[in-house]
């Protein structure tokens, strides 16, 4: 599994689907065309300034609200390569790992890392590296049957690569 390395977009406690895509976008499914519109009733400049490779970080409950597979599938096509929080909606937790977005959960990163901080994360050992301050934080590491399905981009392709 690659790791992660990138600017950080921080937003607070319970961001939740609607703010990630609106509603008003769910008639398309392509990907890019969602990425377009992600973050974008929270953060209206997000799609624009976002580069491949960066990072989100957050506090309590990202994800939460409806079940829609459409936000992960938008963070992850606007390029963004992980995001972190002090915890994720249970839904959005499953509906990323099924796409293959990594997330992970460290409420100290989360609330340390600021805003346009460079951060690494070595998704093998869960360190979380703040290039910018020079702090290091545990988060969880990913199982191995985890790191499969999200080097094989989600659950689908996983399945289909057997």
């Amino acid at each position: 599994m690659e790791n992660a390395h990138g600017h950080v977009f921080k937003y607070g406690d319970n961001v939740d689907t609607d703010v990630i895509i609106p509603a008003r976008y769910l008639a398309d499914s392509d990907p890019a065309a969602l990425s377009k519109h992600c973050m974008e009733d929270l953060d209206e400049h997000f799609a624009g300034r976002v580069k491949e490779g960066d990072i989100i970080t957050a506090g309590k409950n990202f994800g939460c609200g409806s079940s829609r597979e459409h936000a992960p599938i938008a963070i992850k096509a606007s390029g963004v390569s992980a995001v972190i929080a002090h915890s994720f909606a249970r839904i959005f937790y499953r509906n990323a790992i099924n796409i293959g977005l990594p997330i992970i959960e460290c409420p100290e990163a989360a609330e340390s890392i600021n805003d346009g901080d460079e951060v690494g994360i070595d998704f093998g050992t869960g360190v979380i590296t703040d290039f910018t301050t020079g702090k290091s934080f545990r988060g969880q590491s990913f199982p191995d049957f985890m790191q499969r399905l999200i080097d094989a981009g989600g659950l689908v392709s996983f399945v289909n690569s057997k």
